[in-house]
């Protein structure tokens, strides 16, 4: 990395991710060690430190710097815990996740982004990643027991019973939630069997999950 990439990614975390109300010292370090511009294409490495979102095809986008660390930071992982992404992206969000937990499965509905994703995370040197083809929106479900935790990278009009279903007791799932502008980042924790507690993270925008239509809420 050249010195004002290594300088943009310092600042990134110092003054924008950090006074972005970021402070869980884990979630920090592991922005810190990972590289955005492993992630993304050459001639984006000028903006790969910016706190926007950046596209990487099929109408999808890298997160916003800020976000993703608010996100990982909700979701308090542990190093023992497993995690269920939805969209893999380009990997960069899938990185971050393996160097909090034990494991991580990631489904991606578009099968050159994952294995874009599988490239990017080899050389990376992460090898505590599964990478999936499916779509998340029509049913795709969880076929290894349950997780500790669930990311959604998408907006969904509502959250499926499935990935509510998919979770551990104590597990949290934080999801994207709403359409137009109007979108609310929610904590899911799941209580009990048949409870979970949800809790409104931030506002925020982002491109909605391929092939998701409205469905009926789910009644906590």
């Amino acid at each position: 990395m050249t010195h004002a990439l290594k300088t943009a990614h310092f600042n990134m975390i110092e003054q924008q991710i950090r006074p972005g109300y970021v402070l869980d010292e884990r979630v920090l370090s592991v922005l810190e060690s990972i590289s955005r511009t492993q992630f993304i294409d050459e001639d984006m490495h000028g903006l790969a430190y910016a706190d926007i979102a950046l596209p990487i095809g099929h109408g999808q986008t890298m997160l916003p710097p800020i976000l993703v660390g608010r996100l990982l930071q909700a979701l308090q992982i542990k190093s023992t815990d497993t995690v269920l992404e939805i969209g893999t992206g380009t990997g960069y969000v899938t990185a971050l996740l393996a160097a909090l937990a034990a494991q991580v499965l990631s489904v991606e509905i578009y099968p050159d982004l994952s294995a874009e994703a599988l490239d990017n995370l080899a050389k990376s040197g992460i090898d505590n990643v599964v990478l999936q083809i499916g779509d998340a929106a029509q049913g795709w479900a969880v076929d290894s027991g349950r997780v500790d935790v669930i990311i959604c990278t998408a907006a969904m009009v509502s959250v499926p019973d499935a990935f509510l279903q998919a979770l551990a007791i104590e597990g949290r799932m934080v999801a994207i939630a709403g359409q137009g502008e109007v979108m609310d980042v929610q904590l899911i924790t799941r209580i009990s069997e048949r409870e979970w507690q949800i809790e409104s993270v931030m506002e925020t925008v982002v491109p909605p999950m391929v092939n998701a239509e409205p469905t009926v809420e789910f009644k906590f």
